[in-house]
């Protein structure tokens, strides 16, 4: 194997471990891909198209964690109507990024999607999520709903909307889709183990769609090639699409243990810590960050 083929693969195993890492954390994963991909010099048509592939593996980790629960949902939809519920909410929660996606997303990659941009939305997402313990901690374990909710089954179709609403916010790179949903159902009166299993839940419909919107797209672009040119290539995405699969299983698995008894500051600190690098580096010209 020639010494660039191994870099090249060297780079598709790192952004897939970066993508199953930093998926299902409120530390965002398309900003660590669009600053990863920066260092790595794979932001070009190879890395567009890549990706698009390994958000599948996150997703499947996620499918695969909570088999039984969806198993058990698909097999009783007509005679639960818990169960359609669950799956109305899903629907609800994903169409408001969705709509906001499709009619402004051409604009947010043209002037958003750079490490800059990414290193400001580091900072501001930290600083709710500041806001956000804040609160946990004054309003300690009174709910601010008018019901208790221990589990996702426990979600009204309002609460679904309202998570759907701020997801929006994660359509600015840099602030963390999961990030957005977590805290924002934190601050909306969601316990925290619940507003994070929603979260997770709710990547299902919203990344799985988004994939294969980008994949529609790329069928269409000349860098749709890409995709059935060299081994190398093919290579690089199973290798990527494995270790996604594999690093998300195992951040979802200890992010499920971490909640129910820590609080998300630290995260909110190492937002805080890599955006002002980013801005720092590209200050002091230390990192030619792309512009």
């Amino acid at each position: 194997m020639r010494a660039m083929d191994l870099i090249f693969l060297i780079k598709a195993v790192i952004l897939g471990v970066v993508e199953g890492l930093t998926e299902f954390l409120p530390i965002s994963s398309t900003g660590h891909l669009i600053l990863v991909g920066d260092l790595l010099d794979f932001n070009d048509g190879h890395g567009k198209a890549f990706e698009i592939i390994i958000q599948f593996g996150a997703i499947l980790a996620v499918c695969w964690e909570y088999r039984q629960k969806l198993g058990q949902v698909v097999m009783s939809l007509g005679s639960r109507a818990s169960s359609r519920r669950f799956i109305l909410n899903l629907v609800i929660a994903t169409i408001p990024a969705a709509v906001l996606g499709i009619l402004f997303g051409k604009y947010i990659k043209s002037y958003l999607f750079a490490p800059i941009p990414v290193a400001l939305a580091f900072i501001g997402g930290a600083l709710v999520i500041f806001w956000a313990e804040k609160r946990q901690v004054q309003y300690g374990k009174q709910q601010k709903l008018n019901r208790p909710i221990h589990s996702v089954n426990d979600l009204s179709a309002f609460d679904a909307l309202k998570v759907g609403m701020v997801q929006c916010a994660a359509l600015i790179p840099g602030t963390s889709r999961s990030g957005a949903t977590i805290i924002g159902g934190m601050l909306l009166g969601l316990p925290r183990t619940v507003a994070t299993e929603f979260s997770f839940f709710l990547a299902i419909p919203v990344i799985g769609g988004a994939t294969i919107y980008e994949l529609l797209k790329l069928s269409k672009a000349p860098a749709m090639a890409l995709l059935v040119s060299p081994a190398d290539f093919t290579l690089a995405l199973i290798l990527g699409f494995v270790a996604a699969f594999i690093a998300a299983f195992i951040c979802v698995r200890w992010l499920i243990r971490y909640v129910a008894s820590h609080t998300f500051i630290p995260f909110a600190w190492y937002r805080i810590i890599f955006g002002a690098f980013i801005l720092i580096t590209s200050y002091t010209g230390f990192i030619a960050w792309t512009q």
